[in-house]
């Protein structure tokens, strides 16, 4: 076995968010490239579908994760929780959020409908974010495609934008520690404020040290606070689609990440 494969992506969204792969695809997914772990980090919320926080599925593992996005003052930053241990506090803030989600979506629906002229034929619901009705104006005779929705229509500066009421930093953190065996950093250089976020980083218990970010980074960065601050390093592709595994851990540095995660529950 080579010692460079990927054997874990501990970044992968789903359709109870903002992904197109459903729950039960994810073990064809992470066996197509050649995985053996994967986490389920939906936005806001904790899949239906997992039964503990850590499962295996047609011989996969498959941690019981969260993406939960934070107010930090300076900046929205996204916080990844793995192994989540179901609590009050952590479900009645993501009904909190999901309730707000819906309530957003409906707003930003109605100003694009006004404004195109068209009905999108979405429906508000839980779990709807931004690029559920982005694939819907992309697929309606409206002229934009998925890319033109969130660049002129939908994006944070659009003119069909609406904000969430997101979660506190430290509200937010609390509710992952309690919650879940990890909690991490999500994508250190995809914030505007860097070295900000990186000393958010430091008092959490990883980092996301390998992602696709489709540029060149200082990963030098993060490998040094990574040791200073003694944080575990994660990784994943933040897979939106059904390809999994464009970034992710090898075995040997998934190690002392698997240290920390729970024995599988259950073999369904």
């Amino acid at each position: 076995m080579a010692t460079d494969r990927l054997v874990a992506d501990l970044h992968a969204h789903t359709t109870a968010s903002d992904g197109t792969m459903t729950l039960a695809e994810v073990p064809a997914a992470a066996h197509r490239a050649d995985l053996d772990w994967v986490a389920v980090t939906d936005h806001d919320r904790i899949h239906p579908g997992l039964s503990a926080p850590v499962v295996v599925r047609d011989g996969i593992r498959i941690v019981r994760g969260i993406e939960l996005r934070v107010d930090a003052g300076f900046e929205r930053l996204d916080l990844l929780g793995y192994a989540v241990e179901r609590t009050d506090g952590l479900d009645a803030e993501i009904d909190r959020l999901q309730t707000d989600r819906e309530r957003r979506g409906a707003a930003i629906l109605d100003r694009v409908e006004d404004r195109l002229g068209v009905d999108l034929g979405v429906d508000p619901r839980p779990g709807l974010g931004r690029p559920h009705i982005a694939r819907a104006i992309d697929d309606s005779s409206a002229p934009y495609d998925y890319a033109d929705a969130f660049e002129e229509l939908i994006g944070d500066d659009g003119p069909c934008y609406v904000a969430r009421e997101v979660t506190g930093l430290e509200r937010g953190a609390e509710l992952l520690r309690e919650a879940c065996a990890i909690v991490g950093l999500a994508h250190p250089f995809r914030y505007e404020n860097v070295d900000a976020a990186l000393d958010v980083a430091r008092e959490l218990d990883a980092i996301e040290r390998f992602y696709p970010y489709g540029r060149r980074v200082d990963d030098a960065r993060v490998e040094t606070l990574a040791t200073d601050a003694d944080l575990l390093r994660t990784g994943g592709s933040d897979a939106h689609g059904r390809d999994l595994g464009e970034a992710g851990l090898t075995a040997e540095a998934f190690a002392p990440v698997r240290e920390r995660l729970p024995a599988p529950a259950d073999t369904a």
